[in-house]
């Protein structure tokens, strides 16, 4: 076992001892918030794990990565690498008692970087997580229509003919791309604010302000509906998409592993990085979470729980999803098949009835026969239902594209898209419960807001600028910019923030430390498996992660997917190269909150080696005598 420990000087003036946590503890119930009850806690820590991730990400990789061939590194990865980081969250926040930049100064002042790097991911990732809720809001409130705005192509004024872009691409992309973000060509054409959705950005940051107006005081309240409401609308989709014609073609799909593809390293690459995101590790709210919790509260118990649930959420919505998306594949099958049949019935005047999809094959053998010269001009599509299945989409392609148009060919589709929408405001709203809370906490603790602004005022004062902010994405280039941020702003900083965290526990404050701190709070030591997680497996997984990502994205053509109704294979978005500014863009966004920690580590460093030189200089502390004839130490 590894027993590397790196010097840590003053470390026990830093920490309360246990028994002044127990003290501690009595002395902070009436001024620092708490959990009203254990459901609270815990509906609020799943809340901010299971979002919208666990809904549009996950379906998406399992079928690119040969169905339930994609489990098996995703459920290994969840033990080796989501469960032990989960705990140490867990576990660092409850016994230190503070947020992220809190608990990192506390172990180490070199390491209040760490916490620092973590509030900035918070920030970013909500800003454009917000406006997702926006575009949610927005089809919500369009759903209140039958038929659903979407559902067919809008004629021209003149009524001389349906829409050009939405004649040539569909309805569903139509009211996405045109209707709702109005989009341009290109990153660098602003353009100018779409009011709809400013309106909708509105209500979103005036709904999250209400929420999180008093900390875990409001969320705490509002998780009963937006953590449990989501699992009700799932069990109602499941049982109607299964009542659908096509619904088990999906699941099957989903679920038949393609073995060969555990060969593949980046099916293992693309497991570990869901894994990580869909826990909302190192973003600071889990360990804020915690660290309302009663001392002696089962850490271990509640990280093996979460981490259950966020595992099966993610294999519950995939199946939701794919039952859903199976209908849809089979009725685009239908269609196609039906078009074949009409061309063919037309061609040779047959009956109708006398061609259908199980004779299809034997009629054109027949018609081939009987007249080759029209047989040979006639155009048939092609119907593959494994083709249809596998256009599969993920993020907001797979919400308000492939789910909306499954929608429209429901009965009663008004009332299905009303509780899908709820269902994606619901997710994301408690994730966004966790990322303010990574944002405030800090805030407090490093002292930039004075303690006596109530702290209503800061919440509103944070929201506010976030959504002054925000505007950029509601810009008619605002889905680009939500695209790069999406990117960028929570992927290599999340793994460098959780990489560090690890080690620090571990070789820092010392494992050993902390696996007697573990004792005293639940009343026994770690066992072999959580030794081996937090020492060697997972901080190696994430560096081979961590690797393998830099590669990637470095070899990698940076492209941006875009919306050009004159591009020659439109409606496919055409895949243009990023302008060179946008790098610098890329650099704020990966490179700020990556760079906090090494930044206020070399600070610290020359803070405290110029500090020496004064004292070595003679400026030494000068000595007084207080009233009450303590001394106390001036510099």
């Amino acid at each position: 076992m590894v027993k590397l420990k790196l010097p840590n000087p003053g470390l026990e003036d830093r920490i309360p001892s246990h028994a002044e946590l127990e003290v501690l503890e009595k002395e902070e119930a009436s001024s620092r918030p708490k959990w009203d009850n254990k459901a609270q806690y815990m509906l609020t820590c799943v809340g901010f794990c299971v979002g919208l991730g666990n809904v549009w990400r996950f379906p998406y990789l399992c079928q690119s990565h040969g169905g339930g061939a994609f489990m098996i590194p995703f459920l290994i990865l969840l033990v080796l690498e989501g469960i032990p980081l989960l705990h140490l969250e867990f576990a660092v926040g409850q016994r230190l008692r503070k947020g992220s930049v809190g608990v990192w100064s506390s172990i180490h002042p070199t390491l209040k970087g760490v916490g620092i790097a973590s509030m900035f991911v918070s920030f970013l990732v909500g800003l454009y997580y917000n406006t997702i809720i926006a575009w949610v809001m927005w089809y919500f409130f369009n759903s209140f229509q039958d038929p659903l705005p979407w559902n067919s192509c809008p004629v021209y004024k003149n009524r001389t003919g349906y829409i050009e872009e939405c004649a040539k691409s569909s309805p569903v992309d139509y009211f996405w791309y045109r209707e709702t973000l109005n989009i341009s060509t290109s990153i660098e054409e602003s353009g100018s604010i779409q009011w709809w959705l400013l309106l909708c950005l509105t209500c979103a940051w005036g709904v999250l302000y209400v929420c999180t107006i008093r900390g875990i005081e409001t969320t705490g309240k509002a998780v009963y509906v937006t953590s449990t409401l989501p699992y009700v609308v799932l069990t109602i989709f499941l049982i109607r998409g299964l009542t659908l014609k096509g619904s088990t073609n999906g699941i099957v799909y989903l679920f038949t592993p393609n073995v060969t593809e555990l060969a593949n390293p980046v099916t293992w690459l693309d497991a570990g990085a869901q894994v990580f995101y869909s826990f909302s590790l190192a973003f600071g709210g889990l360990i804020s979470f915690s660290s309302y919790n009663s001392i002696h509260n089962n850490c271990e118990k509640d990280a093996v729980i979460v981490s259950v649930i966020n595992g099966f959420t993610s294999i519950y919505a995939a199946t939701v999803i794919y039952s859903i998306i199976g209908f849809r594949a089979t009725e685009r099958y239908d269609d196609c098949f039906d078009k074949n049949i009409l061309t063919l019935m037309n061609a040779f005047d047959l009956p109708e009835g006398n061609v259908t999809q199980d004779n299809f094959e034997q009629m054109q053998q027949l018609c081939n026969m009987t007249d080759p010269a029209t047989f040979a001009t006639l155009k048939f599509e092609t119907c593959d239902l494994e083709t249809f299945l596998n256009d599969g989409a993920e993020g907001t392609g797979l919400a308000f594209i492939v789910f909306t148009e499954a929608i429209t060919k429901m009965p009663i589709s008004p009332l299905w898209s009303i509780l899908f929408f709820i269902m994606l405001f619901c997710l994301g709203l408690s994730s966004m419960f966790g990322n303010m809370e990574g944002v405030l906490v800090p805030l407090q603790d490093l002292k930039i807001i004075p303690s006596r602004v109530p702290k209503e005022l800061v919440t509103g004062l944070v929201c506010l600028a976030c959504y002054f902010i925000a505007f950029i994405f509601v810009l008619n280039s605002g889905n680009y910019w939500l695209s790069l941020f999406d990117s960028f702003a929570g992927s290599i900083p999340l793994l460098i923030i959780a990489f560090c965290e690890m080690f620090s526990v571990s070789y820092i404050y010392g494992i050993d430390r902390f696996n007697k701190d573990i004792e005293f709070m639940i009343g026994h030591k770690p066992n072999i498996f959580w030794q081996v997680t937090w020492r060697l497996i997972s901080p190696l997984i994430m560096l081979v992660i961590f690797f393998f990502y830099f590669v990637v994205k470095v070899n990698e053509e940076l492209l941006y997917s875009v919306w050009n109704p004159s591009y020659e294979a439109f409606p496919k978005t055409e895949k243009v190269e990023y302008p060179s500014w946008v790098y610098a863009i890329i650099v704020i966004l990966a490179g700020v909150p990556s760079l906090a920690i090494p930044t206020f580590a070399i600070y610290k460093a020359i803070r405290n080696h110029c500090q020496k030189k004064n004292d070595r200089a003679g400026l030494i502390a000068t000595s007084e005598t207080s009233i009450n004839g303590n001394l106390k130490y001036s510099s």
